[in-house]
Order: structure tokens, then C-alpha cells, then sequence
């Protein structure tokens, strides 16, 4: 080797000597900066007490989810959805075999468990009938006749993205199901896809509201001449915050959703926490009747059962008007909804589950002779084929999912939905995140979500030897009782209505208030 190069070896070996002493200086340097910091602060215990390491706690707080999801967590042990429910999402999305092999791994024992009564004859193939047409509103000038049996929930423009909503709607459009805008109106991108859309009206009525936020019959005009649109959903509450309005932080509120609803740009979007126009049953029935005089379309309501006395006053005022003054649907959402943002107080402690409201809604209606006019739609945390089986045996005329669908666009749970962070792009306005959701590529995803969860609630349906999946009664499945024993749907929820009529305060409903 020459002179000169061992002289450019040596004065390069001296240049990362020295960038490395001085790195470790300025490393050194911001160390005890931090420590300083943590050590004269007074707000956090652990910095104070262990500067610059307590830091790592934040780390590993925000990690740990991510860890328990990948590594530590077993099949059925996370929530809201374990791993076993959403690999059977992800494969029915991308329409793989969702074939198991070697036994269930699904605990059989633990009370509350579902399970279908096989026939010994079960329904063949060639026997087989098509899901039969349900026709709401029909005494509405436009009613809505569809075959579809499981549909998009409410999920605004706001919440979700632009690439979702796109996505949602075209593959909502390809399966022959229906998407419920959700409370933050109607915007070009549901109806590019060419889905049957039902419009949600929120308790601020983003657009179809005024200048002053009051209902504006001219805009419900200009949402009803969409074809598309087919039913309208007056919104009373939603499964994650019952009694607290829709929740859209300023971050996630751009120009164009702010335009949509009628709001300031980058401001917090806070509905109110129930309409202030609708203060008793009669001005629920009045408003209902309002919209659809106005649109000519079907209307129903939403909301989370949990006081359930004014279910009474609701029947007798409708059976009191007459059966045209009832609304056309009821959507029972589930208190254990999802939602991108929610009150903790809220989501974890307010209203009922969709176990006890379902069949407690459904046998209110059956006793006032008001179900074969009121269609319901079952709402929350229904994401496989088992869960809208149930829904079905217990008297559900349709079934709505918004996190399922969610999964089917590729939802990992990140838990992100309210920090405009998403790492899919579902759920987030960031222009770099929502490049890696490309809605041509989803809109297959969420056909095929559609397409294996009708199939394999008929497979359900002909295992219980039933022509199709409207066909289930509650005499078809079971479910697991304190003692371990099983007993039918039919049993359990006949002893529950008996019980609640020999304890009527238990319906916990000041009627006169509510």
C-alpha cells in the first residue's frame, strides 16, 4: 500500500473516531438533559423518581397492545375481537377456504355459549330455497324490496375514509347489500359505487339541516331524489356512547367533510346527545311521519335498548294512531357497539347487550301484534356466520355490521380509529396512510365478506334442516345456562318475558319522562 493512501486510511479512521466521541457527547449530553428534566418535574411520579428510564414506560405501554395481538394472545382470548373471528373475516374476504381442521377450538362449556340443534334430516342442496325478499314500508310511495340479508352499518364520511367509503360502496353495490351513510351525510363517494344506501340522520342532522342546524324539508327532497337512496334512519343513540352524541375530532374534519356537514373545518364535529326537537313518543311518530311524507320513503329509528318501558308507550301510541304511524324499521344496536371515539364511562357500562335487547324488542312487538309491520335489524359486534345465525333464530329481519366490514377492508385493531393514525388507511384523512388502501382492490374483499357469510349462515341454516337462513326459529339453537346444561332460545327468553311481567319495575322506564 503507498504513502498516500495509509495517510487517507489514517485521516479517516480519525474522522469517525471523532464523530463517534461526539456523538456520544451529544448522547451523553441529551441524557442529562432528560434526567434533569424528570428529576424537577413534578407532574409525573415514575420520571421523578426514575429519570430518563421511567420514559420507556410510555414505549411500552403503546407497544404492548401490538405484542399481545402478535405473540402472547391465544386464538380466542383478545377483545373486542379475538384472532379466530377476524382470520375467519380476513379468509371470507379474500375468499379463501375457512376450513378448520383437528377439532373446535372454541370452549363449548362457558354460559352463554350459542349453539345451533343439527337436524337428522338436514336440508339438501337440491332442496335449498333462495333467501326470501323482504319488502319496508310497502305502504310508502317508494318501499324498499331487497333480498339482502346482512348489510353495512352506520360509518360516516368523517369517521371512515375516502378509500373506505369508496370501497364500501362499490363492493356493497357488487354483492347486492345495502350502506348506511352513517350521521355525516351524503357525499359523492357513497354514491359513485352505485350501492343501495339508507341515509342516517343524526341528532345534528349534518345534510339535510338548515342554517340554524333545524331539519330542512328541502334538503331531505334533495337526498330523497337520489335514487339510491332507499330508506331514511332517524338516529336515538348508537351502541358505543348511549346517550352522547356522535364524536369527530378536529383533526380528522377537512374542508370537504366540513362542507358535507355544514360545520367549521379542523373544529371538533360533537353531536348533540339526542334531538332536540323529539322530547316524547308522539314527537318520535311525528318526526317519522315528517320524513317520510317528505321523501316518500321508508323511515325507521336507531337506537341502544336499555330503559325499555317506553317500548310499551311506543306500541300503544302506534296501535293508537294506527299501523301506518309506525316506523317502518327498528335498528337495535348493541351496547357494545364500536366507535372510533367513545366515553370509556360510556362504552363499557351503558346500555344493553344485544343478547338481552334483541329478543326483548322482538317479543314487545310480537305482543302488541306490530311485527309483521315494524322490520328489525339487528346491530353490534355480529361479525361471523354463528352471530347472525343467532340473530335470525331470535327474530331479526335483517343484520347490520360496521367493524366486520372494517376487517374486510383490512382492519388489523390497531385501536387508532379516533387519532387519525390508522396504519391501513380506513380510518384516517392522512393522504400517506390512505395511499396503501386502494379501493378497486377492496371492493372484491368486500363482496366476498358478503358472499361467504350468506353461505355459511345457509350452511347453519340446512345443518337445522330449514330451506334457507329466514327460515331459523329460536327453537333452533341453545345456549349454555349457569348449571352447564344448554337450554333453547324458545325456553330462556319465555321465562325472561314471564319474569319481567311478574316484576314490571324491572323495566326501569320513567315513561312520562322518556
Amino acid at each position: 500500500m503507498s504513502m498516500p493512501d495509509a495517510g487517507f486510511m489514517l485521516r479517516s479512521l480519525e474522522f469517525l473516531a471523532t464523530a463517534f466521541i461526539f456523538s456520544i457527547g451529544v448522547g451523553v449530553m441529551a441524557v442529562a438533559i432528560l434526567y434533569i428534566i424528570d428529576v424537577t418535574q413534578t407532574r409525573h411520579t415514575i420520571r421523578r423518581n426514575y429519570p430518563v428510564i421511567g420514559r420507556f414506560r410510555y414505549f411500552f405501554e403503546e407497544t404492548g397492545k401490538f405484542f399481545r395481538q402478535y405473540f402472547f394472545a391465544m386464538d380466542r382470548e383478545e377483545m373486542p375481537f379475538n384472532r379466530a373471528e377476524r382470520n375467519w373475516v380476513y379468509r371470507a374476504a379474500k375468499d379463501l377456504d375457512n376450513t378448520s381442521a383437528f377439532g373446535s377450538t372454541r370452549n363449548l362449556s362457558p354460559p352463554g355459549t350459542v349453539l345451533f340443534v343439527n337436524c337428522p334430516f338436514p336440508t339438501l342442496g337440491t332442496d335449498a330455497a333462495e333467501i326470501a325478499a323482504i319488502t319496508i314500508g310497502p305502504a310508502c310511495n317508494k318501499p324498499y324490496t331487497t333480498r339482502s340479508l346482512f348489510n353495512i352499518s352506520g360509518m360516516s364520511f368523517g369517521a371512515l375514509s375516502r378509500p373506505a367509503v369508496q370501497a364500501l360502496s362499490s363492493g356493497a353495490a357488487r354483492c347486492g347489500c345495502w350502506m348506511n351513510t352513517g350521521e355525516g351525510g351524503l357525499s359523492r363517494y357513497h354514491l359513485e359505487g352505485g350501492a343501495d344506501l339508507v341515509f342516517q340522520i343524526g341528532t345534528a342532522k349534518y345534510g339535510v339541516r338548515d342554517a340554524l342546524g333545524n331539519l330542512s324539508d328541502d334538503k331531505l327532497r334533495e337526498v330523497a331524489a337520489h335514487e339510491q337512496v332507499k330508506m331514511f334512519e332517524l338516529k336515538l343513540s348508537q351502541g358505543a356512547k348511549p346517550g352522547k352524541g356522535g364524536i369527530l375530532p378536529g383533526n380528522k374534519v377537512t374542508g370537504e367533510i366540513a362542507q358535507i356537514r355544514g360545520i367549521p373545518a379542523g373544529q371538533d364535529s360533537i353531536s348533540p346527545n339526542r334531538h332536540t326537537d323529539i322530547n316524547s313518543i308522539a314527537d318520535l311518530l311525528d318526526m317519522i311521519d315528517r320524513i317520510r311524507t317528505v321523501t316518500g320513503k321508508p323511515v325507521g329509528f336507531k337506537a341502544v335498548i336499555g330503559a325499555y318501558g317506553w317500548l310499551d308507550e311506543l306500541c300503544n301510541e302506534i296501535r293508537a294512531r294506527g299501523p301506518l304511524s309506525a316506523p317502518d324499521f327498528i335498528t337495535i344496536d348493541s351496547a357494545d357497539g364500536g366507535s372510533g371515539a367513545a366515553p370509556m364511562s360510556l362504552m363499557d357500562y351503558m346500555g344493553l347487550p344485544i343478547q338481552e335487547s334483541l329478543p326483548l324488542v322482538i317479543d314487545k312487538l310480537e305482543e302488541y301484534d306490530l311485527k309483521a309491520r315494524i322490520k328489525v335489524i339487528a346491530s353490534g359486534k355480529m361479525i361471523t356466520p354463528a352471530e347472525v345465525a343467532w340473530a335470525l333464530c331470535v327474530g331479526a329481519d335483517f343484520i347490520v355490521s360496521a367493524r366486520g366490514f372494517m376487517f374486510a377492508l383490512g382492519c388489523i385493531q390497531a385501536l387508532q380509529c379516533n387519532k387519525n393514525t390508522c396504519p391501513t388507511g380506513i380510518t384516517t384523512h392522512n393522504p400517506k396512510l390512505q395511499k396503501g388502501l386502494v379501493p378497486g382492490d377492496k371492493v372484491e374483499r368486500v363482496a366476498g365478506y358478503v358472499k361467504n357469510m350468506v353461505y355459511e349462515v345457509g350452511v347453519i341454516a340446512h345443518s337445522c334442516g330449514v330451506r334457507e337462513a329466514r327460515e331459523l326459529r329460536r327453537f333452533h339453537a341453545r345456549i349454555v345456562t349457569e348449571n352447564g346444561q344448554s337450554m333453547s332460545l324458545d325456553d330462556l327468553y319465555a321465562s325472561h318475558t314471564a319474569h319481567s311481567q311478574q316484576n314490571p319495575d324491572n323495566r326501569t322506564a320513567n315513561v312520562e319522562k322518556h
